[in-house]
């Protein structure tokens, strides 16, 4: 980046907001894709004003910009793949107003997801969108990357909760889109386009989400199954009798490698579980952790149980949140991804995962939200063997297809970003694929808004 350049942009945000050192860079050049792309700047503003100069001064000379809020996405968001400018949110963590009368939040992009539900809790309120990073992922990063979670079986994803959204665009104009109300339909819905568009279309600078009543009561049980098939079978049968906030899956490989994180043994020869949660008020839910566990009860499981105390509850997702940081136990590198499937074919997948796993010899294994068929297929290899980078990259677009033929998608949660938009055309067809291009040249002619993202390069 040049000295004129450099100089401009601390006007804007002041010299200790600008760093072009090394380490620096390097520090904001990787997310949980686990690949390097470093900036040749990172700036830090705090305001929507300073994005717009920003901005203005990107367009005016072609510098591309690319946002980042804590770089916990894992399909290279976050990464500055053609250089340019890491404009980072930290600055921009400041919780606006919770309205306790309309249940709704307006946050700044680097506010904290967990801090967000802290803050609600202490009105009564709650924040459902919960991420496995929700401690330290950005509510910025949610709305960008369109972020679900265990919740989402009951609650929904983070669209679902987004009334409204400031934008800085590409040519440093301020949008602002939605409402504060429950309706509202004048004009097109921006603030769905907005929502999971990867930082490609606007750099959003205010965000305003919708906020629910605070259960008042949980209940968690595990379920210890004999194989993956019976577990996926059970999906069904348990969202017949029960609406549970949480239904997540993990097989024989996610079990073993936390195993020593449950806060009791488990039997070596479990083959998969289920972890059901459910929340409201005391009443409803003691009924519906009853029934349900009358209902598994006659079916002779190799455990049932309830956790007896909120000390064991978090042991219990402590557990499940761990999978992903100790599945590098296995092997050092993965492919971490997050197909989805109706929930009826949950069964298929699990049996296809398996099958990829023998016939590519590499460790293979699923794990995450069964409740609404969103799991999480984790291909782990060592990258640095070419055989098995071979083998690995092979066993992704295998899943990508399979997951595709079972009326599914390939991203559920994660986004595209850079590792899923070669195989984007397995899902969308070529009209899908034009029209994305146009909105893309509309908000952003000069492709610097996070270039190189979502969209497969043409031909």
């Amino acid at each position: 980046m040049d000295a004129t350049t450099l100089h401009q942009l601390q006007a804007i945000v002041g010299r200790e907001n600008v760093t072009v050192e090394r380490a620096d860079l390097l520090c904001y050049s990787y997310d949980g894709s686990n690949l390097e792309y470093p900036p040749e700047a990172v700036v830090f503003p705090s305001s929507a004003a300073e994005i717009s100069a920003i901005m203005r001064l990107a367009t005016e000379k072609r510098i591309p910009v690319v946002v980042r809020g804590a770089g916990t996405g894992m399909t290279g968001g976050a990464l500055a793949v053609a250089g340019g400018i890491v404009l980072a949110t930290s600055r921009m963590n400041r919780i606006l107003e919770i309205d306790t009368d309309n249940h709704l939040a307006v946050v700044e992009p680097g506010v904290l997801n967990g801090d967000l539900k802290q803050a609600a809790a202490r009105h009564g309120l709650f924040y459902p969108p919960d991420p496995a990073s929700y401690s330290f992922c950005t509510l910025g990063g949610n709305v960008a990357e369109g972020a679900g979670g265990p919740a989402a079986v009951k609650y929904g994803v983070t669209r679902d909760y987004v009334l409204a959204l400031e934008v800085v665009l590409a040519d440093g104009r301020i949008l602002h889109t939605g409402e504060r109300t429950a309706k509202g339909v004048v004009g097109y819905d921006l603030t769905r386009l907005f929502t999971g568009s990867e930082g490609t279309l606007g750099i959003i600078t205010k965000i305003t989400v919708r906020l629910l009543p605070l259960p008042t009561a949980r209940a968690t049980l595990l379920l210890l199954c004999t194989g993956p098939d019976q577990a996926a079978r059970l999906v069904n049968d348990i969202l017949a009798r029960a609406t549970p906030c949480a239904l997540e899956f993990m097989d024989r490989t996610a079990i073993a490698i936390v195993r020593d994180k449950f806060p009791f043994p488990l039997p070596e020869e479990t083959g998969a579980l289920l972890l059901v949660e459910l929340d409201g008020d005391r009443d409803s839910v003691e009924q519906q952790a009853d029934r349900l566990t009358d209902y598994l009860a006659g079916l002779h499981l190799p455990l049932l149980a309830r956790a007896k105390d909120d000390e064991e509850r978090r042991g219990l997702w402590n557990a499940r949140r761990a999978i992903s940081p100790a599945s590098f136990t296995l092997k050092p590198h993965k492919l971490g991804e997050d197909v989805v499937v109706p929930r009826s074919r949950i069964p298929e997948l699990v049996t296809a995962t398996a099958r990829l796993a023998a016939e590519n010899g590499l460790p293979i294994f699923s794990f995450g939200h069964a409740g609404d068929g969103n799991l999480h297929v984790n291909i782990m290899y060592d990258r640095d063997d070419d055989n098995e980078r071979q083998r690995a990259r092979a066993a992704k677009e295998r899943l990508f297809r399979i997951t595709v033929e079972l009326g599914g998608t390939i991203s559920g949660e994660h986004g595209v970003g850079i590792t899923k938009a070669p195989y984007i055309s397995l899902e969308r067809d070529a009209v899908f694929l034009d029209v994305m291009r146009d909105l893309k040249r509309l908000f952003d002619p000069h492709n610097i808004l996070n270039p190189g993202k979502i969209l497969p390069a043409e031909g």
